[in-house]
C-alpha cells in the first residue's frame, strides 16, 4: 500500500529530538524519504504536549519550546477534540493514550500510525507501522 498522509507517534519525534539510539537512525531516514515524497506528517495536541513536559525535564523548558517551534514546521498538528474521549474510554485499546491518539488519526483520515510501540495499538483500525516497517513499504 502506499501511505501519503501519516500519524506519527510521541516516541518518534522524541527519538528524533532527543537523538535516542539505535532508534535515531530509521527516524532520520523516516524523516527525509517523508519529506523527499511529499508526504503529510501529522501528530496531536497531546502528542506536542508530552514531548513538551519530556523534554522539559530532559532539556530544560526554554530548550523544549524551541524543539517544539521546530517540530511543528515538519509535522501537522491535529486537534484533540472532547468526543475523542468517549471513544477512547469506550475502545478496546489497552492504553488510554493510545486509543486518544488512535481515534485522532482515524477522524483526520490517517492512512497509517508511525509508532514504536505497535503491540499498543493492536485493536486500532488503522495500519500500524514502525519507522523501519514504514521504510520497507516504500
Amino acid at each position: 500500500m502506499t501511505y501519503k498522509r501519516l500519524f506519527v507517534d510521541s516516541d518518534i519525534l522524541l527519538d528524533m529530538l532527543l537523538s535516542r539510539n539505535p532508534h535515531i537512525v530509521y527516524t532520520q531516514i523516516f524523516l527525509a524519504e517523508s519529506k523527499k515524497r511529499n508526504l503529510i506528517l501529522n501528530t496531536s495536541t497531546l502528542v506536542i504536549a508530552n514531548i513538551n513536559y519530556i523534554l522539559a525535564k530532559k532539556i530544560g523548558a526554554i530548550a523544549a519550546k524551541e524543539n517544539i517551534k521546530g517540530l511543528i514546521k515538519i509535522v501537522n498538528v491535529l486537534p484533540f477534540e472532547t468526543d475523542i474521549i468517549d471513544l477512547a474510554l469506550s475502545s478496546n485499546i489497552v492504553y488510554f493514550e493510545d486509543a486518544i491518539q488512535s481515534f485522532i488519526a482515524e477522524r483526520y483520515k490517517c492512512e497509517a500510525i508511525i509508532t514504536r510501540n505497535i503491540k499498543d495499538y493492536k485493536e486500532s483500525t488503522l495500519p500500524v507501522l514502525t519507522a523501519e516497517q514504514f521504510l520497507m513499504t516504500l
